[in-house]
């Protein structure tokens, strides 16, 4: 789905905010019936507060929603709390919110009208919000639209979201933005130079691909590098099954780039963009990759396989060399990869690691102007001992259990040699339900990453 803006409406319903630390001048400045009406329902202006205020005939005239006090920052997307519990209809907000505080808000509107109900029946409540003033309702809708589109490819489940599906949404995305899109498949992937793109997929009846987008023709040169492991048994090292639960989200870092690249294309943004998805399903029989095997890269390190639960930075280590070769002037990847940065951060934070100083400050700031939070991880050199095995250049699964997403990242770096590199350790899954983030597929870091771009590329 793509949520947009309605027009502006004469009967659109007014959807008020109100400041908890505000109210009492709020309520000073109402008619006195309108004022009793909101003291007597209890209207504290509470974050997710909400409360109709009635015509006489019974319809609602208009409706306050609480945003909280004056610079909390527990809460994002606060008045998507209060716009979630809204009946149908149209509604037009009457905010003093100004600048990203109202950018968040119209964001969490459009949001709140998310519902993946591909497999449900019946009609979901109707609500509509109309295009606030002051709001550039072609980026927002973009950043909407490119969080949906992630949302619905991680939250579709395997059966019907594996490698050929995610190539299909790749090419989808393409035609709509006029861009290219090449495939390689199979056994060519062993003919191109994609070993491990191909030695992880291989025990699966879905053919394995690297999926290769491009748009753009001037301007500074990007490359997005999403990891697509549609679903991960853990190979040999079988995980067990409440791990296994949740592993359709395992191309999230794929579904992240393909929301991001939409969010580019969408605005046009004066650059040369690249997306690579190695897509692969993580499966078991007879031709699966063992542990103890060594495997060679495109770039030539070998690998010593010691957990082929390890898996998804095996597949971004050939994408990742095909986009150093490109000379990019910079590379992103994303990745549900490690569950030590979920140990380290929980689940709302987008861990990020970075060679490039000028990505690390723009991207703090970028996130706390977008309501897309990340947080800075270290490329910690002496940790470097710990990915170099006995019998080969790296290792994929380090023992000790210590360290385990910057050594991830530390791997990974070592396939991107010239050019400026970022790398997200993302969950893109929320646990819980949180106003405009229902529980499910859920895009981390894009927007940040989208506002730090111009600065970061010089744009």
């Amino acid at each position: 789905m793509s949520p947009k803006f309605a027009a502006p409406s004469a009967t659109a319903i007014p959807l008020i905010t109100v400041k908890s630390d505000d109210l009492d001048v709020t309520l000073a400045n109402l008619p006195n019936a309108a004022a009793s009406w909101l003291r007597n329902k209890g209207f504290n202006a509470s974050i997710g507060a909400i409360e109709a205020l009635p015509n006489a005939d019974g319809t609602i005239k208009a409706v306050y929603a609480g945003i909280g006090a004056k610079g909390q920052s527990r809460v994002r997307f606060a008045l998507a709390a209060a716009a979630a519990k809204l009946p149908a209809g149209t509604y037009t907000l009457d905010t003093m919110l100004t600048g990203p505080a109202l950018d968040e808000a119209a964001l969490g509107l459009l949001l709140t009208t998310y519902k993946f109900d591909r497999y449900k029946s019946g009609a979901a409540k109707d609500i509509v919000f109309v295009l606030p003033a002051g709001v550039d309702a072609e980026r927002i809708e973009a950043l909407a639209a490119g969080e949906c589109l992630t949302r619905d490819l991680i939250n579709t489940p395997a059966s019907d979201m594996g490698p050929a599906e995610l190539e299909e949404a790749a090419v989808a995305l393409a035609k709509q933005h006029g861009a290219n899109c090449t495939v390689i498949k199979g056994d060519d992937l062993l003919k191109q130079n994609h070993p491990l793109i191909h030695t992880v997929g291989r025990a699966s009846p879905r053919t394995s691909r690297l999926i290769d987008l491009s748009w753009g023709t001037t301007g500074p040169k990007l490359t997005l590098v999403g990891k697509g492991v549609c679903f991960d048994t853990g190979g040999l090292n079988l995980k067990p099954g409440a791990s296994m639960g949740l592993m359709k989200k395992d191309m999230g870092g794929a579904a992240t780039v393909l929301g991001l690249a939409h969010m580019i294309m969408a605005l046009k943004t004066p650059l040369q963009l690249r997306i690579l998805i190695p897509a692969v399903e993580n499966s078991v029989d007879g031709s699966a990759f063992r542990p103890g095997d060594v495997l060679t890269s495109r770039k030539g390190l070998t690998v010593e396989i010691n957990n082929t639960d390890a898996e998804g930075r095996l597949v971004l280590a050939d994408a990742l060399a095909l986009a150093d070769e490109g000379k990019p002037d910079h590379i992103i990847s994303m990745a549900t990869l490690t569950g030590a940065a979920r140990v380290a951060v929980g689940p709302d934070l987008a861990p990020f690691y970075t060679t490039d100083d000028a990505m690390a400050r723009v991207l703090a700031q970028a996130a706390e102007e977008t309501a897309d939070p990340v947080w800075q991880m270290p490329f910690h050199d002496p940790y470097e001992s710990m990915i170099e095995p006995q019998i080969a250049d790296l290792d994929n699964a380090p023992s000790g259990g210590f360290a385990g997403s910057i050594t991830a990242a530390l791997f990974l770096r070592r396939f991107v040699t010239d050019t400026p590199y970022t790398h997200f350790d993302i969950y893109g899954w929320n646990p819980v339900a949180a106003p405009a983030r229902p529980k499910g597929g859920a895009g981390m870091g894009a927007r940040a990453i989208l506002a730090a771009l111009p600065e970061v590329l010089g744009l």
